[in-house]
């Protein structure tokens, strides 16, 4: 509210109320007034004439009654006269009356009756008596007055009144007006001012006014114009001066951003060579690297001391630690160029984990630590990421986990954060009980190139590029990674991992029981609580170990010290007691076990162990497939649902026959049942007609090659899309290998492939242990004794690069699984592909053609691997590696080498069939 209102409602508005409530009070007092002098009036004339008129009426003396009551009706505002007798009838009426109430006697004294506009005054009329005593009651005197006269007469002094508030209100509105804009005037003036000024209008001046007050505001504001016009003109001349440096300024620094442009293409310049050199460095060293890791695996199949021994596994650990030193800086490389792209592929976190907890496996039972992993039943399948990341990211996550913790367990586990339509986000934890980390180390963590102590780079070895490469990894993925530690106490690295989740949904049991007994010993908390949840969740009833009784299974896990003296005799006496089917999970190797007797069946499983190896063994010993006298098994059955001790098929598919040949001659037992298929063709229609249990997957083929044959295997129904599938090769590179597992293989195995190797890779995917005591398969004393056929010495052609004999018989029967003949025949197919394979070879080298050349070099290393040729094995794998790093560049040497050393192996043809 403005002032100049407030000061209109103040001069205004109080004194009209004061009016209005004085008004109201003077006519509330002039009626009450009037009305009480009429009412005093009318009775004090009616009780005068009364006297008068009783003894007019006593006398009956009508003309003077009438004459009385004429006098009275001449009183103002008097409406009729009446006069009754004692009995109430009517003597005179004169004016006009309203009919009278029913009365039964005179009124003894003078009474009025108001009745809203009418007025009714009732006297008595006496005589004196004639005996004198007294007075005599002769009637009564009824007089009507109108009081409508005196509503009118206040209404018009309520009129009166309302006139003159009115020009009372006029007067006080002029005063009130004239003397607001006195007031108000010079005030929005100085408002005004003060507008323009902050227009930036200094240039005014305000006319004091004559109260003191108001001359001071003028003359405030006078001064503050008077200041702006000041400090512009300072200002001015400030900026001025300022633009004049400002354009000094502008010329230096267009000299340095030349500069700079200058320095930032330089920069581009030597990061793109940094680049370059990065890429060529690591490939050339991969080069001598794999040439190194060659000579090592060759030297490992002869005969060597344990001195030896123990330095060659020196100089393998060395190669592997400088090879995922290269890999990390090629991955650290990548991203801090921006170069990395991520996949969008399907995504199996459960086997995705169990893969990553069966590679860090022989880790854990090394240190005789409890690995688990923990993968919640809400986690949906499904998912969409990028596969090959997530397990580089769980990989370096677990492996630093089991490097830093000498005891207690290794637990990961993957839970579901959030869900919002299509878009999941996961919670992934790796928790261990390892030394710790202080505060100030978990700051400089996940740095590149550091470590929580300098001297960790020595006794645990590791770059410090590791968690660098996650943490940019997840932020690329969308995710956070942290970690929570307490020096001595362990550490727990967790990260969330957005994912999309078209058509995911909640994991199905694998397995369907019927509700069995299983009694359970498992003395690690965690591992016995993923025991009990995964039973219970496929239908089964564990119970603890003291419950004994009705049970259908009997799950017993036991440590090392289990295996020998007083507790291996315990434990053997409690199997022998139990009537049922037996599990023993052993926190060690597969080859460190002791022979158990299983009386009621049974078998045994290394920890850490994965879902799908507890689901085959599970599903083996309580699901019995029980056929009819006659009936052969339904091989789609048989797959789904093995009969205990029912065989496995295994599908080998490699278009060389040696391979295939010798993979089935490893792999023969009476728990496996061997298909072999020569292409991927043959793979398909065998998976169109039958399952299988596993595929060992050759990935350089005519035709199709593996990872197209996988891409179809997977597609042709839900049992193909879980099997395991594991890539079966003579040589791949690092990118390589990640490429094959992104893309739907299980694992790859490096020809060639012994014993140990395939015993893992039985144990890890079928949940089948290698029976104790057969771990090392040697040759028998007739066929080990057999001297290897020996040529005529041969002029060599060139100098080699080690002094590797071209037939090694020995080695050869060891790659053959202690088979010599088999071995004499793996050699004989050889050499007779040598000749083709040198043809072949010439002609795709003459041509410029790589690619082709690579398929007959690769080929040629494939068969070479299974055989005891060690010259011609390391030649062709030195060859495919500079092949796959450095193309056609700089192999004349090595192919000139390569084929002196396929005429040498040539020659002992003969003495090979003898």
């Amino acid at each position: 509210m403005s002032l100049n209102t407030r000061l209109l409602f103040a001069l205004l508005g109080f004194p009209l109320l004061v009016y209005a409530m004085m008004a109201f009070l003077f006519v509330f007092h002039a009626d009450a007034t009037g009305r009480a002098v009429l009412e005093e009036r009318l009775v004090s004339t009616a009780e005068l004439l009364a006297p008068s008129l009783g003894e007019a009426m006593a006398d009956g003396d009508s003309q003077r009654l009438e004459s009385l009551a004429g006098k009275l009706l001449e009183q103002r505002h008097l409406r009729a006269v009446t006069l009754f007798d004692e009995q109430g009838n009517r003597l005179l009426v004169m004016g006009t009356s309203l009919p009278p109430p029913a009365r039964l006697h005179a009124p003894e004294t003078t009474t009025i009756a108001m009745e809203d506009d009418l007025w009714r005054v009732q006297v008595p009329l006496t005589s004196e008596s004639l005996s004198g005593r007294g007075r005599t009651n002769n009637g009564w005197l009824e007089a009507e007055m109108d009081i409508r006269t005196l509503v009118l007469e206040r209404y018009k002094l309520i009129a009166s009144l309302s006139l003159g508030g009115m020009l009372l209100g006029l007067l006080l509105f002029l005063i009130a007006f004239a003397i607001s804009r006195y007031v108000t005037r010079p005030i929005e003036e100085a408002s005004q001012a003060l507008y323009r000024l902050s227009r930036g209008d200094d240039r005014l001046q305000i006319t004091p006014a004559n109260p003191i007050e108001l001359r001071q505001l003028a003359q405030h504001i006078n001064r503050l114009a008077e200041y702006f016009q000041h400090a512009r003109r300072n200002m001015q001349s400030q900026i001025e001066q300022a633009t004049s440096e400002l354009q000094e300024s502008m010329e230096t620094i267009e000299e340095q951003n030349i500069k700079l442009d200058l320095a930032h293409r330089s920069a581009l310049r030597a990061n793109a060579v940094k680049s370059e050199f990065l890429a060529n460095m690591s490939h050339e060293i991969r080069t001598p690297l794999n040439g190194i890791i060659g000579f090592c695996r060759l030297l490992g199949r002869s005969s060597l001391d344990s001195r030896q021994k123990e330095w060659l596994d020196h100089v393998r650990r060395a190669c592997d630690n400088l090879l995922m030193l290269v890999n990390d800086v090629l991955d650290f490389s990548k991203l801090e160029a921006d170069r990395l792209t991520l996949e969008e592929v399907d995504v199996d976190i459960v086997a995705l984990v169990d893969e990553v907890i069966g590679l860090h496996a022989p880790e854990a039972q090394r240190k005789q630590l409890n690995l688990v992993a923990m993968v919640y039943d809400d986690v949906p399948t499904p998912l969409c990421g990028d596969p090959l990341r997530i397990h580089q990211v769980l990989n370096n996550l677990l492996g630093n986990a089991l490097k830093f913790t000498n005891e207690g367990d290794v637990i990961v586990r993957v839970m579901l954060d959030n869900q919002e339509g299509q878009h999941v986000v996961l919670h992934i934890s790796v928790s261990d009980t390892g030394i710790g980390l202080s505060d100030e180390h978990q700051q400089q963590l996940f740095s590149a190139f550091s470590q929580a102590e300098p001297s960790h780079s020595r006794q645990f070895g590791g770059s410090g590029l590791g968690l660098s490469i996650c943490r940019q990894l997840i932020q690329r993925m969308g995710g956070e990674i942290g970690v929570e530690s307490e020096l001595g106490r362990g550490s727990t690295f967790s990260f969330t991992l957005p994912l999309l989740a078209h058509q995911a949904d909640e994991r199905p049991p694998e397995l369907v029981l019927d509700n069995p007994i299983v009694r359970l010993h498992e003395p690690h908390l965690p591992t016995r609580n993923v025991l009990e949840h995964l039973l219970e969740r496929w239908g089964a009833r564990p119970v603890s170990f003291i419950d004994a009784g009705n049970e259908a299974l009997l799950m017993i896990s036991l440590e090392h010290d289990d295996f020998d003296g007083e507790r291996k005799g315990y434990w053997q006496n409690i199997i022998a007691q139990t009537p049922c089917p037996v599990i023993i999970l052993a926190n060690t190797t597969s080859f460190d076990l002791p022979h158990w007797d299983l009386p009621h069946g049974g078998d045994l499983l290394c920890k850490p162990f994965t879902r799908a190896q507890l689901v085959t063994m599970v599903r083996r010993l309580l699901q019995p497939t029980v056929l009819p006298a006659g009936q052969e098994p339904n091989p789609l059955e048989l797959a789904n649902k093995p009969a205990q001790g029912a065989p496995l098929t295994l599908l080998i598919v490699d278009d060389n026959t040696a391979n295939r040949e010798l993979l089935k001659a490893m792999l023969e037992s009476s728990t496996l049942r061997i298909v072999l298929a020569a292409s991927g063709r043959e793979a398909l229609e065998f998976a169109r007609q039958h399952t299988a249990d596993m595929v060992l997957m050759d990935i350089r083929m005519p035709d199709m090659n593996g990872i197209e044959t996988t891409k179809a295997l997977r597609r042709v129904n839900g049992s193909w899309a879980r099997c395991p599938i594991i890539a079966v090769t003579a040589h791949v590179l690092n990118n390589e290998r990640q490429q094959w597992l992104s893309e739907g293989l299980d694992d790859v195995l490096i020809k060639p492939i012994n014993d140990v190797q395939l015993q893992q890779l039985m144990q890890r995917f079928l949940g089948i242990t290698p029976a104790p005591g057969h771990q090392d398969i040697t040759p028998t004393s007739t066929e080990a004794d057999t001297p290897p056929a020996t040529p005529e010495p041969l002029a060599e052609p060139m100098a080699l690069p080690s002094a590797l004999p071209a037939v090694d018989l020995t080695l050869g029967t060891r790659l053959a699984g202690g088979k010599t003949s088999l071995a004499k025949q793996q050699l004989v197919r050889l050499i007779d592909s040598l000749e083709e394979h040198e043809r072949q070879m010439r002609k795709a080298f003459q041509a410029d053609e790589l690619n082709e050349l690579l398929d007959w070099v690769h080929g040629l290393n494939g068969a070479s691997r299974y055989c005891g040729a060690p010259e011609l094995a390391l030649l062709v794998e030195t060859l495919e590696t500079r092949l796959r790093t450095s193309g056609l560049r700089h192999v004349d040497t090595l192919l000139e080498e390569l084929y002196a050393a396929m005429t040498r192996l040539a020659q002992y043809r003969d003495g090979l069939l003898e």
